[in-house]
């Protein structure tokens, strides 16, 4: 080897600085207090008495938390922007300006009496994770967005309008506010005129990663740390409307009545004996139910009630729907009761990318952090955008399992835990993407 001691010497140091910097990104951490500090701060838009929030998308509430995360974000001297469709992103600027983005986020509207942990955590450790990466003076290659999608609980409306998927015609949809989400959409500060403006296309995001709270019990049942999402569930759903023949409930023998309400029970059975006649975690749910004339002393002529089917495979959920079609088939021919079903909503699976699932798992192990690769079974803006670009998720435990509610909770350890993950899975991805 032609070598000189100074090209010697110069090449070792350069080997030291890389070494040094590999070290020092490993030993990178988020501060916990500063991101707990920070979600109990947000907690105060829209808190109520149960100890929760009601901060639903365009309310007053959602509003101010908006504005508060957009003064944190500035504080972190990201280069803050809300988007035509509504959503709040923070840029910073990347060393290769050709490369596209990575997007980290969630969302910060809740349900009605929701909790102070769901879409938060993720939505307070992206902007922590940005601070913790400009208060080293890391460069990264890529720009990284931190994204606040707006009324994720309404329908994924924000993140839908970034995949193109958002319709006009929603557009007039009224929203838990009382407002249209055209309405809503300008009153936080969008531009529904121009709201294709908010649409990515695909190759424009080099990778999107949402942390979440599981919002079941699996990790904090099994104690796992992290939990790493496999993939977003397909969700199906069907109104069902059951007509039978409203008759006096006194003077209508039992073998003479057409009863839409014993039809609909007899479904609802049929429904739960069907998806759990089969291995696997799918799941079905009749969550809503309505009979009229709906008075005591008449035989329900007319029942409407909601099927939902959900699952990692779509062609399972389709399976399991033509098996529930055929159990009505046999409940209205023994009844006289006829069924009509009429499909509302379709989200197709959205599985992660294998890469970014790589990545948590070695950012996890690299922590000291247990890892669990699991489904999601409840819908998260990353399905969205996993129309458009590589997406991954990060669960942290849930408290009981419990979420929409008051009483959900993370251990702040925990929600430190998944921002550190968060935090090197970003690294990793600059670094390999």
């Amino acid at each position: 080897m032609n070598m000189n001691r100074r090209e010697f010497n110069l090449s070792l140091l350069a080997a030291m600085g890389t070494s040094a910097i590999a070290r020092s990104q490993t030993s990178l951490r988020a501060n916990g207090k500063r991101l707990n500090d920070h979600l109990s701060a947000l907690a105060e838009f829209g808190k109520n008495p149960q100890g929760g929030v009601s901060r639903v998308a365009y309310s007053d509430a959602d509003r101010e938390g908006r504005e508060f995360a957009m003064r944190l974000m500035r504080e972190v001297r990201l280069d803050v922007k809300i988007d035509t469709a509504g959503n709040i992103i923070g840029k910073r600027a990347g060393s290769q300006p050709n490369l596209p983005p990575i997007m980290i986020g969630s969302h910060i509207d809740s349900v009605p009496e929701g909790g102070n942990y769901d879409g938060n955590v993720g939505s307070m450790s992206a902007i922590e994770v940005a601070q913790t990466v400009a208060e080293n003076n890391i460069a990264t290659r890529h720009s990284v967005e931190v994204i606040i999608f707006q009324n994720e609980e309404g329908g994924l409306i924000g993140s839908r309008a970034v995949s193109g998927e958002l319709t006009e015609k929603e557009l007039d949809l009224v929203s838990r506010s009382g407002k249209t989400i055209r309405d809503g959409i300008k009153f936080i500060g969008g531009d529904p005129a121009r709201i294709s403006e908010a649409r990515r296309r695909r190759g424009e995001i080099a990778a999107y990663v949402e942390l979440h709270i599981e919002q079941g019990a699996i990790l904090a049942t099994e104690k796992i740390d992290i939990g790493i999402v496999e993939g977003i569930v397909g969700i199906n759903w069907w109104d069902v409307t059951l007509e039978g023949f409203a008759n006096h409930a006194g003077t209508t023998p039992m073998n003479q009545r057409r009863d839409a309400m014993l039809a609909a029970a007899k479904f609802t059975e049929a429904v739960n004996r069907v998806v759990t006649s089969i291995p696997g975690r799918q799941v079905g749910t009749v969550g809503r139910i309505q009979a009229w004339p709906g008075a005591p002393n008449v035989i329900p002529g007319k029942v409407v009630l909601s099927l939902e089917l959900r699952d990692l495979d779509g062609a399972k959920i389709q399976m399991l729907y033509g098996r529930i079609r055929a159990e009505a088939d046999e409940i209205a021919k023994a009844s006289g009761v006829s069924f009509d079903f009429k499909e509302i909503n379709v989200n197709t699976p959205a599985p992660t990318d294998e890469r970014v699932r790589r990545m948590i798992a070695e950012s996890a192990k690299e922590l000291g952090l247990t890892t669990k690769l699991m489904p999601s079974g409840a819908g998260h803006d990353a399905q969205d955008i996993a129309r458009l670009a590589p997406v991954g998720m990060i669960f942290v435990p849930s408290a009981g399992g419990i979420s929409h509610s008051p009483k959900e909770f993370s251990r702040p350890e925990d929600i430190t835990n998944g921002a550190n993950v968060l935090l090197h899975t970003l690294l990793k991805l600059d670094k390999q993407i």
